[in-house]
């Protein structure tokens, strides 16, 4: 069986049966196909057997790799190709992974760049304002930080996803996997504002359209998002490289703080895996020293 359609089947698999976004199987394309062009550029062959891939080729790749891409990169690449290969292998199309037996490159611990809570409020302290773009960015930010969203589902979110009356939101997460998510007073009353001053420029039946829409009115793209959240966070004076994942990240280390469990936070933040939301346990260093120097007989 030939790579190329393999990876064609693969991607087909991961709309279909796993309900990977759009955005998700672009990326796992991208990797996959420079994967098959290196395997091409190599063997001088179009198609390529993939039962005839070893661990050495894939090993090749990997060292390739390394004069272009960061480690981070490299690690993602190879898990998309064990990933391939662990389809093709639950198929009988191959007799083992090549892939499993290829180490990803060691990364260095990585700590996320957050907001205080000073800072947050800095962001979020915006004087009423009647535009209704500039009263719909401050509503992102709110909503970021009251729920701890992916900004792809920020920007799925339509207007019938919100429950007033129970003061939450629906989400639809990674691999369509639907979530409730508390939302506070806060944000709701942001939301509640953006949407009075938008209404005149909306048509259609208000429930099913985008919650957050640009300019034209259609729905607004991650990639605006982003750079709605760099504008304000340079505005407010803020010197940190803020992201929207950032403003996740601010989510779950406030709560942390707080003292809310960690899987109360991880069915908030839609991870499958609790040792996923772990990774938030080590930013709360602040909290931590605070306990320490409170609590220890020499501190």
């Amino acid at each position: 069986m030939d790579l190329k359609d393999s990876i064609v089947k693969y991607l087909e698999y991961l709309s279909s049966e796993k309900g990977y976004s759009e955005h998700t199987i672009r990326g796992y394309g991208r990797d996959l196909n420079d994967f098959y062009l290196f395997l091409k550029n190599r063997n001088g062959k179009r198609k390529i057997d993939i039962r005839k891939i070893d661990a050495l080729m894939v090993r090749e790749y990997v060292s390739h790799l390394f004069n272009s891409y960061s480690r981070s990169s490299i690690s993602r690449k190879l898990s998309a190709i064990r990933s391939l290969f662990r389809y093709l292998e639950k198929r009988q199309k191959i007799d083992m992974n090549p892939a499993s037996e290829v180490s990803s490159p060691k990364l260095p611990r990585y700590i996320p760049s957050y907001l205080t809570v000073d800072e947050i409020f800095r962001l979020l302290n915006d004087p009423k304002r009647d535009d209704p773009f500039l009263l719909r960015d401050l509503a992102i930010l709110e909503v970021f930080y009251s729920c701890g969203l992916r900004v792809s589902e920020l920007a799925s979110l339509n207007v019938k996803d919100i429950d007033r009356s129970n003061s939450t939101i629906r989400v639809m997460g990674k691999g369509k996997k639907e979530r409730i998510v508390p939302i506070g007073d806060t944000a709701l009353s942001a939301i509640d504002r953006y949407l009075e001053a938008i209404f005149p420029l909306r048509k259609g039946d208000q429930g099913d359209l985008a919650l957050f829409i640009n300019q034209r009115g259609g729905r607004i793209t991650p990639r605006s998002i982003l750079r709605i959240v760099k504008r304000h966070v340079r505005e407010k004076g803020i010197l940190k490289d803020i992201s929207c994942h950032s403003l996740r990240h601010t989510f779950a280390t406030h709560l942390l703080d707080a003292g809310a469990d960690l899987r109360s936070v991880q069915e908030m933040l839609g991870h499958v895996s609790l040792s996923t939301t772990q990774r938030y346990t080590h930013i709360s260093i602040d909290r931590l020293m605070e306990v320490y120097d409170k609590a220890h007989p020499r501190s």
